[in-house]
């Protein structure tokens, strides 16, 4: 079993973090997944920078324009991760555009994902007919895990579409905007997590964009497995640094 669906399975509600591979600075990628796994985060979303980020905001715009002036690239982070697995033992998902991964060769990607233990990938501009039609089967082969967006604009019957092609979660975007922390969720964004909860959908979802705080993850994960946080750490990171990851995620989960 993958461990994101043996993560899945836990009696628990689930804190996934994201950041942006080689930000702030090239080398702290690996102390960074680290850190976030021995101060209690159950799955970490890692970020391949790209110059074109369309569904991101501009906190993480911003770090990932600036990982790609450390230089880091695909080759670098694979680099990184390559013991990875020898001190971590979380679910660890590559969040990126496609663009980067088709350059270096879809099935070379997956291949060498697998390799090195990653888990799924999010890839938010790969379409899901697209994927189900060319990819899933490179993906399946390397027991990789494709996690999928919805939207509220989704329709019921693309989200039954999705879930029917998915085996982990379905990533739930709170909202129609671009990613980025917001204060606490509106009685409109209430009723879609309510409406998707009640459409028994055979994968869990994980509700991401706006969550900041222990507030908004509490809010997020009554309806929901657990909750993504990206940008608000993002800003930790660029003000703290890497070495107070403890306070950050002790905030959340406290």
């Amino acid at each position: 079993m993958n461990r994101i669906q043996s993560k899945l399975q836990e009696n628990k509600k689930l804190l996934s973090i994201y950041f942006t591979a080689g930000y702030p600075n090239i080398d702290d990628t690996v102390p960074i997944i680290q850190d976030l796994e021995k101060n209690g985060v159950d799955m970490i979303e890692i970020g391949l920078p790209f110059s074109d980020p369309l569904a991101d905001g501009p906190t993480i715009q911003d770090s990932s324009t600036a990982a790609l002036k450390n230089g880091m690239t695909s080759e670098v982070l694979f680099n990184q991760l390559k013991d990875i697995r020898k001190t971590v033992s979380i679910p660890l998902i590559i969040m990126g555009y496609f663009n980067p991964m088709f350059q270096y060769g879809v099935e070379a990607f997956c291949k060498k994902c697998q390799e090195l233990g990653i888990d799924g990938l999010i890839i938010p501009d790969l379409p899901v007919d697209v994927y189900h039609e060319n990819y899933q089967s490179i993906f399946e082969k390397y027991g990789l895990i494709n996690v999928f967006l919805i939207t509220p604009q989704t329709s019921d019957e693309r989200i039954r579409y999705i879930d029917s092609i998915s085996n982990g979660f379905i990533y739930m975007v709170s909202s129609a905007s671009t990613t980025g922390a917001k204060s606490g969720f509106g009685d409109e964004q209430t009723e879609y997590f309510e409406r998707i909860a009640k459409m028994n959908l055979k994968n869990p979802q994980v509700i991401g964009f706006g969550i900041s705080n222990n507030d908004t993850f509490t809010q997020a994960t009554k309806h929901a497995k657990g909750a993504i946080i990206g940008s608000a750490f993002v800003k930790f990171l660029k003000a703290n640094g890497p070495k107070a990851i403890k306070d950050f995620v002790h905030s959340i989960l406290k």
